[in-house]
């Protein structure tokens, strides 16, 4: 019984750090393109110095999508035909990390000796176009993020994986 308990543990911990890791991956990419595009606008040198800052936020961001997911946030329209819960979702999260990166931008502004004010206009660079823009971005690139995890609800996340990086078989839907 003990035995049973510790595989299913395990099991469980294995099955949640390979969703952590694909969260982390993707937003790594993401915000690692936003650093190469900043340093490349900016023509700062260090490119791969906020490489390394766009990773510890893709940690931050992809624990906030982990635990949020945990809770259930935005569960609403599963039942709904899948784009509902895509956009749905990209919605709610695009919100839910904006505001964490706010709060972690005013954050490292106070550490800095900044206030609360100057830590924040440096989102988006200040204005409120800016900070939409990028709003709208990260609504846009988690659409198909969110995509592949309701057709993997789906199908199974086995099967999405199979199909992705083992081979491809032919999807057959099972009949109900």
């Amino acid at each position: 019984m003990r035995d049973q308990q510790l595989a299913h543990i395990k099991e469980k911990g294995v099955a949640e750090a390979r969703r952590l890791f694909w969260i982390v991956l993707y937003l790594w990419v993401l915000l690692g393109l936003f650093a190469v595009h900043r340093s490349i606008v900016l023509n700062q040198q260090d490119i791969f110095y906020h490489q390394g800052f766009a990773f510890i936020n893709a940690l931050v961001l992809a624990k906030i999508m982990f635990v949020a997911e945990a809770f259930n946030i935005a569960e609403d329209m599963k039942h709904r035909p899948l784009i509902y819960p895509i956009v749905y979702k990209s919605a709610v999260y695009t919100v839910i990390l904006l505001s964490f990166h706010v709060v972690e931008d005013a954050l490292m502004g106070l550490w800095r000796g900044k206030t609360l004010g100057e830590s924040i206009s440096s989102l988006g660079g200040g204005s409120p176009e800016e900070i939409l823009v990028v709003a709208l971005i990260m609504f846009v690139v988690l659409m198909p993020f969110f995509a592949l995890r309701e057709v993997g609800r789906e199908i199974g996340d086995d099967k999405l994986y199979e199909q992705f990086f083992v081979r491809r078989t032919k999807y057959i839907p099972m009949q109900s």
